[in-house]
């Protein structure tokens, strides 16, 4: 018996699991107002799941309640899911349903405790991102080092879906064909490995600076990269507030502002814009993404950024209108010139400051890697990254919705007089401002992936078809999801629906053009030179040409 003079605390003993019983959690947003648009589809799927689960022979259990007063039942907070996750058996099958986007670090404190066999499940729709959430989470969970199994299904009444579901029930885990995936081989010495391998040597040597506007955006823990990481590959952070941000933003005069308008307009560029500031785009909210496209370019210029990337999402939301449009002419060659504060020096002139939206640090090192190699190999090094928003089969071959929310590119769409802004949703984007949207254009790219597996940083490499649809297809996917974005219509080359869904460990992915297909398999050829050099373990997806 102790005699301590002290109350010690009395652990919380969870609840034992029900013999039969299969629980449910469902992570959301943290903005409320996306979570109460989206809980009728996530009610949906979760109701289609449920069917299916008691087919096969269980019960299903929900690990928390529809909360009345908020209108949704989504774990909307890291603390919010702590609380969760003390009355769900540890032991227990627990399936975590996601019919929308949602935000990994709600729910990881309580996945990385749980003892029992984990699934992952998506409805395969278009019209919230739960496929992203999905993939997210699945890339989060791998970095965690935590065991999962992946299922997605458009209501889950058909037999793929409900096999894998029997199956995970009946083993605890689910496996689906990734024999699309090989390591890469010794590669041969020539032209584009050189290249590669000499652009490796010399970021080590003389180092690149990314610059991160607050870390860890919308609870996206697989995209947060330890510099432990990345000091090996010379990459370095500089790692700055959005406060700061905004406060140059208020330094730009607006003469500055109006002139990035003028050039703007004059090289053919669309603005949608109306005067009610809650539900349309205004030259106002305008106005502001171009002082904070300036002000972008100028803190990048006072630390000598490689690249950079704007958080915007949760910091900025209730502060200024959206970053989209200044990230998408940062990842541009072409776009409105802007000078140091005195005027004496145009900033990055001629070329693009590469942009990882959302703070994705794997996204940034893809694109510091990729501006490096295109601009050596003389193409366009315009990139981006989009999200895995969605697919379906058209004329007899699967065709994948890359959407990204809110800006690419404007050489991406074939130029600015291709190029259109439309206000953001208000349910994400309260204070508005554009895009830079367009329909991505036919061309051959290279795709790519950073991430973190096994405590090692891995890239995923493989070949793709951005395809031209008619438009009245391409209407139809844009309706089925988001209009307001920038939509490629994309073919990967040898790998199906699902080997990519069950591999890919993140929710975005890197995309350039190449301007044929034997230029294409020659910048990637680089690519895989340069990241092996560099140490990183370097996978080929699909049909890949070497």
């Amino acid at each position: 018996m102790s005699h301590t003079p002290y109350t010690l605390p009395e652990l919380h003993r969870p609840p034992v699991a029900e013999p039969g019983t299969v629980y449910t959690v469902a992570s959301g947003d943290l903005r409320p107002s996306a979570n109460t648009t989206c809980w009728p589809a996530q009610e949906k799927l979760e109701k289609d799941l449920t069917a299916a689960v008691t087919a096969l022979g269980h019960r299903v259990r929900r690990g928390h309640e529809v909360d009345a007063a908020k209108g949704h039942g989504f774990i909307d907070s890291q603390r919010r899911g702590i609380e969760v996750f003390r009355d769900v058996p540890r032991d227990a099958p627990l399936i975590v349903v996601e019919g929308v986007w949602q935000y990994s670090h709600h729910v990881l404190a309580g996945l990385r405790d749980h003892r029992g066999p984990l699934l992952i499940v998506a409805n395969w729709n278009g019209e919230f991102p739960g496929l992203v959430g999905l993939l997210n989470l699945a890339g989060s969970l791998t970095k965690a080092g935590r065991d999962y199994s992946l299922l997605w299904s458009v209501d889950f009444t058909d037999d793929w879906a409900r096999e894998g579901l029997r199956t995970w029930l009946e083993t605890g885990t689910l496996t689906h064909d990734t024999s699309h995936v090989r390591d890469l081989p010794t590669l041969a010495r020539d032209a584009e490995t050189e290249l590669g391998a000499a652009l490796a040597r010399e970021l080590r040597e003389e180092k690149a600076i990314i610059g991160v506007f607050d870390e860890g955006c919308m609870g996206m823990y697989n995209a947060i990269i330890d510099d432990e990481l990345l000091n090996p590959l010379g990459i370095y952070k500089e790692r700055l507030s959005q406060s700061a941000l905004v406060a140059e933003m208020a330094r730009v005069p607006d003469e500055e502002a109006s002139a990035v308008r003028a050039w703007l307009d004059a090289a053919g560029m669309t603005f949608h814009t109306g005067t009610d500031e809650a539900t349309e785009l205004t030259d106002a909210q305008l106005h502001s993404q171009f002082k904070m496209y300036i002000a972008a370019l100028r803190i990048s210029d006072d630390f000598g950024l490689d690249a950079v990337g704007i958080q915007y999402q949760q910091g900025l939301k209730d502060t200024v209108p959206a970053s989209d449009l200044a990230e998408g002419l940062l990842n541009n060659v072409q776009r409105p010139p802007v000078h140091s504060r005195d005027g004496s020096r145009e900033l990055y002139a001629g070329a693009p400051l590469p942009h990882f939206n959302e703070v994705d640090e794997g996204v940034a090192v893809d694109s510091l890697v990729t501006n490096r190699i295109w601009t050596a190999m003389g193409l366009d090094p315009a990139t981006t990254l989009h999200d895995i928003r969605w697919g379906e089969e058209y004329d007899g071959r699967f065709v994948w919705v890359f959407e990204i929310s809110g800006a690419v590119p404007a050489s991406f769409h074939g130029g600015y007089d291709k190029s259109w802004s439309m206000r953001q949703p208000p349910m994400f984007f309260p204070l508005g401002g554009g895009t830079l949207s367009g329909v991505s254009r036919p061309g051959e790219l290279v795709w790519s992936r950073v991430f973190l597996m096994d405590g090692v940083l891995h890239v995923d490499l493989g070949r793709a078809t951005a395809l031209e649809l008619p438009q009245e297809e391409t209407r139809r996917r844009l309706d089925a999801t988001n209009p307001q974005w920038p939509i490629m219509h994309a073919e990967l080359h040898g790998v199906s629906r699902d080997q990519f869904m069950a591999r890919h460990r993140a929710n975005h992915l890197n995309v350039a053009y190449a301007p044929d297909a034997a230029t294409a398999d020659k910048a990637l050829r680089a690519k895989a030179a340069l990241f092996a050099e560099l140490g990183v373990e370097v996978h080929l997806c699909g049909d890949v040409a070497l």
